[in-house]
């Protein structure tokens, strides 16, 4: 037993330190597991020797990899890219397909091992491309579009080869297309079967799931139908993946779907992660140092092949050239269902060792040069085909100047994304000028097609707001949400002298500071601009004099949003945000006589030396103080802090224990 939890501490110990090295280089998550997996293994360190205990739990992260790609499966999102999806993307998987096949069946390997080989190596890795595309803001860019769709009809095609792969175990190569068929019957029959359940009987069940109130019995009904469908395909003979598939599917149509993808992701990442911990596992380091050439050979050939078959494609369905090189470098690596569809393979004695041998580790290569491959994309499609189509490459300039000539006192948008429009919608109700400027073609086009006034450019370029009629203008709000192209568009302005009036639009007031020394005029903090504006709406609904409401607003404002800083945090409070800094909160502490403060003033506790976080003193006859360092704190007094975590917990202590 001891040795057992023992290595599963190593596991997990290496999973987190790597996961966290590969993260700081921006290396997929998915490649630390497959290296945890190597060195742990038979063929390195040996600490993990027996993988079928690994290996049976393993399988479940697949099985609920499946349920939550069924789960975002989305009918309608299909249709609206249905050119794409069974177009672009059918003709790439199915013409992929054919030429891998065709290749491995010259190199010598049998029918069973060419079909899955084509199939592993024609799909690529949604889950990092869809996450670059989103960390990248380019999910609704045509390339982002094109991507999408061809990575939907990707992963409805893994599905088909998860069933198809089951069926090459025990057959024959004469009975290898009869039984292929018979498999597929009996998937589509499952399929139907489990659709109609899930019609009919899932929603009422859920229902009354809801109106226990309780997690923990949700949680138990999502896990008993995702592992009784698969549970159910696994008797018929067919993978375990399709089972929770068909679950997802028929769970996405309910109301309850987004409560269901954040319950079960938990379960699903770390047993996915114990999955390509396994595949790393049955690689052989001896194999790879020896293939290391064919291991290289491959991931070109793999990448430069589908980039070039992905490119051609999209040409033909008539997207520009520069959309259709970048598609082309997104998609060329190698997927996650690879992994799975090979240990399948393996496990059934379809696919050889020496085979998935060189075959895993070019899926590894391609997915460790796909961020490379993506940031370099715009570079390559603009080197070889130059700028997009609608935007002159030496003319923007000159419109700019024309458009902006008759303005003056006119405002200047900075960003045309959804605040930019907004702001632009009353300006035109009040008939005032303005020009708007974004960086993103597409969208220029479009709102340009529609009448607005805006313009393409980069609005961190001097010469570009010139020709904006930044001399004559009155105000130039910066509405883009990044906060370091708003304090590169504002040191560009000062540094020149300009004194216009600057608006700043940011999420929050994380920068507030920063942006004001960069010489922003006013900063709009959207989330607590919507507390302020829900603060007014209860002031007045509560019989608050308007003018009483209006100072208060008015006073937070000029004390720069500080009454909203710090709440008291709940079990599931986040103690840092997206970023990693710490989030303020607020900790009252109840002083007893045993307490180290109590009798003692404020000055005398040192509390400098946590950040002096006392935000106020409630005593016990419900009168408040403010923090002096003269204050006599008594048994009774509630000690309200407001800072860090790490500040608080220090605090605390000095004023418990001194």
């Amino acid at each position: 037993m001891e040795g057992v939890f023992l290595k599963v501490l190593i596991l997990l110990a290496a999973a987190v330190v790597a996961s966290t090295i590969f993260r700081r280089f921006r290396i997929p998550p998915i490649l630390a597991y497959l290296c945890v997996g190597l060195f742990v293994g038979p063929s390195a360190f040996g600490i993990v020797k027996d993988l079928e205990a690994i290996r049976f739990l393993a399988e479940f992260g697949v099985v609920f990899l499946l349920f939550s790609l069924g789960l975002e499966f989305s009918l309608a999102k299909m249709m609206a890219l249905r050119h794409t999806v069974f177009g672009l993307g059918g003709l790439q998987v199915l013409i992929s397909c054919i030429v891998i096949f065709a290749i491995a069946m010259a190199v010598g390997v049998t029918v069973e091992e060419a079909i899955v080989i084509a199939g592993a190596l024609s799909l690529s890795s949604t889950a990092v491309v869809s996450k670059e595309l989103s960390s990248r803001n380019e999910l609704h860019k045509p390339h982002g579009q094109l991507s999408i769709g061809i990575l939907l009809f990707q992963d409805i095609a893994a599905v088909l080869f998860l069933i198809m792969v089951p069926a090459f175990a025990g057959s024959d190569h004469e009975a290898i297309f009869e039984s292929i068929g018979l498999t597929l019957v009996k998937g589509v029959g499952l399929f139907a079967l489990l659709l109609a359940c899930g019609r009919w009987i899932l929603p009422p069940l859920f229902n009354e799931v809801a109106k226990t109130h309780s997690e923990e019995v949700f949680v138990m009904a999502v896990l008993l139908v995702s592992l009784m469908a698969a549970a159910l395909t696994h008797h018929f003979g067919l993978s375990m993946a399709l089972g929770a598939f068909i679950a997802g599917m028929m769970l996405s149509e309910t109301n309850y779907r987004h409560q269901i993808e954040a319950d079960i992701r938990p379960f699903r990442d770390l047993l996915l992660g114990l999955f390509f911990i396994s595949v790393g596992m049955a690689l052989e380091i001896n194999a790879l140092i020896t293939n290391w050439h064919w291991i290289i050979l491959c991931s070109i050939a793999l990448i430069i092949g589908k980039a070039l078959l992905i490119f051609a494609l999209t040409v033909v369905n008539k997207h520009s050239k520069r959309d259709a090189i970048t598609t082309g470098l997104y998609l060329a690596q190698g997927g996650e269902f690879g992994f799975a569809l090979f240990a399948l393979a393996f496990k059934s004695g379809t696919v050889s060792e020496s085979v998935s041998g060189i075959l895993i580790p070019t899926i590894v290569v391609s997915i460790a040069l796909t961020p490379w491959l993506i940031s370099i994309a715009p570079y390559v499609s603009k080197k070889l085909f130059g700028e997009a189509k609608f935007v002159p490459k030496n003319d923007y300039k000159s419109q700019l100047n024309k458009a902006s000539e008759s303005l003056s006192d006119h405002a200047i948008l900075c960003g045309f994304g959804r605040v930019g429009q907004s702001v632009s919608r009353f300006l035109n109700k009040e008939s005032l000028p303005y020009i708007a400027v974004d960086i993103d073609p597409y969208r220029v086009n479009e709102a340009g097609i529609a009448g607005e006034n805006i313009h393409y450019g980069d609005a961190s370029r001097l010469d570009i707001l010139k020709a904006l009629g930044l001399e004559r203008a009155k105000l130039l709000v910066i509405s883009y949400k990044e906060i370091d192209v708003a304090k590169k568009i504002l040191h560009t302005i000062r540094e020149k002298g300009y004194t216009i009036p600057i608006l700043v639009r940011t999420s929050d007031d994380s920068s507030l500071e920063d942006l004001l020394t960069s010489g922003a005029t006013e900063i709009v903090p959207e989330t607590m601009e919507a507390s302020l504006m829900l603060v007014s709406h209860v002031l007045t609904m509560m019989g608050t004099p308007a003018e009483h409401v209006f100072d208060h607003i008015e006073s937070a404002r000029k004390q720069r949003y500080q009454i909203l800083h710090g709440y008291y945090h709940g079990i599931s409070s986040k103690i840092v945000d997206d970023k990693g800094k710490a989030l303020e909160q607020l900790h009252a502490v109840l002083l007893t006589e045993d307490c180290y403060a109590t009798g003692k003033t404020l000055g005398e506790l040192g509390l400098e030396k946590a950040g002096d976080p006392v935000e106020v003193i409630k005593h016990s006859d419900g009168q408040e103080s403010s923090p002096s360092p003269n204050l006599v704190l008594q048994a009774g007094d509630t000690v309200i802090l407001h800072g860090s975590s790490e500040q608080i917990e220090r605090a605390e202590n000095l004023i418990l224990a001194g």
